[in-house]
């Protein structure tokens, strides 16, 4: 028998009503408006936009959005579901064609999966035992993109090092050795080269694998995965992600002069690419329907967990902003489009198949908005784009001061909206409280259990929101004056 959320027919709960405000917020919430208004004014009028045009449909929208768990309930359907949605895998495809079937039930337009091929590397059967100087099984994730070893595993000493010039420094050292990068997390841009680059650094000095610390702030015995990459013109050696505790312990055991051996044991094999889908869908625009806003969040995920969030959290808010605009029968001036983008993970082949079968539109795509770093409580977005827009958007924001996301930063981009900047496109990233996302990101502890119902609620409601307010307005976005589309 069919899970009953596989036809929508669960029942979403009624979230907690906006208790009643003091005294001193009723008053601040009748002189603030007044206070604010030439300020909104001023921004608006870059756009063409009255103050008075943004305040219905957006409060609409956020109350839609969080008087309901139904995006919670949605997202829990899709995990618990089809599992994880690691690209060539059929997990990845059922879930594609459940939504397809799902969009087309809540009535968007232009319902379509968009094939484009996909890289397909197959993990398979691996583990890591240290031998020496006590027998353990070491809790161990290949890294995407890693080859294998031979079938008897690789068996060798262990030299530990603490960053790259470490490694340069001891390379002598190397030559026939398991090399462990156990090097602490800074942030995640500074620490990820270590997972990236940790193969052929290794490789170069001679060793015959690597293995890093997890790419993590936080460890429970848990390794956590990720993308790696290779030189074509350094030996390919295998690479694997440790736990952060098991790093610790054998750097501990190399300073007191113990020898340290490993047996590491990895299947992984990159299979022909595989054909998968971006998911695409549309609230076609009233009066200029050629012009597009892209709200996005990426469908597959790694072969760990649930990819409840990263990225099915991001893949189903933006799903959320059309549907709601749908429900509320709210219709824009311009064309609100979701793409859930596959392969983000290991590859952006979505990305980039999107941006190829849509190059001749990619001078009316207005702005491109993608979820992609969890969805806790959020606090606005970051912007890639002109001044001009920028200040555009401080007041067309301003609606989501309610649910208190109505920041405008300038904190870079995400990964599949990255892509469409190069053709010149506005993009957003939207900006949440989460300082507890890399304790969970790439392992088997990314599961539903970790968003929250009315988190997840108003990260819809953002979506949504900021969505509406740039398609609806009545001209569209200023570009950068050098933004000129790519060919």
């Amino acid at each position: 028998m069919e899970p009953s959320c596989l036809t929508t027919d669960f029942q979403p709960r009624r979230l907690h009503r906006e208790a009643k405000p003091s005294r001193a917020r009723r008053l601040v919430k009748r002189v603030l408006p007044l206070a604010c208004a030439c300020v909104l004014a001023a921004g608006c009028a870059l756009i063409g936009r009255s103050p008075s045009a943004a305040p219905g449909p957006a409060n609409q929208l956020i109350d839609a959005a969080t008087r309901s768990d139904f995006a919670w309930q949605r997202l829990a359907c899709l995990c618990d579901t089809f599992g994880p949605r690691f690209s060539g895998t059929t997990n990845l495809e059922a879930a594609i064609d459940w939504i397809l079937a799902e969009m087309k039930k809540d009535g968007l337009d232009n319902v379509r999966g968009e094939e484009v091929m996909v890289p397909h590397w197959v993990r398979g059967v691996e583990s890591a035992a240290m031998l020496e100087p006590r027998p353990r099984q070491l809790p161990m994730l290949g890294l995407g993109g890693s080859v294998g070893t031979p079938a008897e595993g690789i068996t060798a000493a262990v030299l530990v090092v603490k960053s790259f010039d470490d490694l340069r420094q001891r390379a002598v050292d190397a030559a026939g050795k398991i090399v462990v990068f156990d090097v602490p997390f800074v942030t995640y841009g500074q620490t990820v080269v270590i997972r990236s680059r940790g193969a052929v650094e290794a490789a170069r000095a001679g060793a015959v694998a690597s293995l890093i610390r997890s790419v993590t702030p936080f460890s429970i015995q848990s390794p956590h995965t990720g993308m790696m990459s290779y030189n074509p013109a350094v030996p390919k050696i295998p690479q694997a992600a440790i736990t952060v505790e098991d790093a610790q312990m054998m750097e501990r055991m190399q300073d007191r002069g113990q020898k340290i051996v490993i047996r590491l044991t990895m299947s992984a094999t990159q299979l022909p690419d595989a054909l998968s889908r971006n998911v695409v869908a549309e609230i076609t625009g009233r009066e200029t329907p050629e012009e597009i806003v892209v709200v996005s969040g990426h469908i597959d995920s790694w072969d760990v967990g649930q990819g409840a969030m990263d990225d099915g959290c991001g893949a189903i808010c933006a799903w959320e902003a059309l549907r709601l605009m749908r429900a509320l029968g709210l219709r824009p001036r311009r064309t609100v489009r979701v793409v859930l983008w596959t392969n983000e993970e290991n590859g952006l082949a979505g990305a980039h198949g999107y941006e190829k079968r849509h190059k001749s539109e990619m001078a009316r795509h207005v702005l491109a908005i993608e979820s992609d770093r969890g969805t806790f409580k959020p606090e606005g977005f970051s912007f890639v784009g002109g001044d001009a827009a920028r200040r555009a958007l401080k007041s067309l924001a301003a609606p989501l001061a309610r649910i208190g996301a109505d920041k405008i930063l300038n904190q870079g981009g995400d990964a599949d909206i990255g892509i469409l900047q190069r053709d010149g496109v506005p993009t957003m990233a939207l900006l949440d409280e989460a300082p507890k996302y890399f304790w969970y990101h790439h392992s088997d502890a990314d599961t539903m259990d970790k968003l929250n119902p009315a988190e997840l609620s108003s990260c819809s409601a953002a979506m949504a929101v900021m969505a509406w307010q740039v398609a609806d307005a009545p001209r569209p976005l200023p570009r950068r004056e050098n933004a000129a589309p790519t060919n």
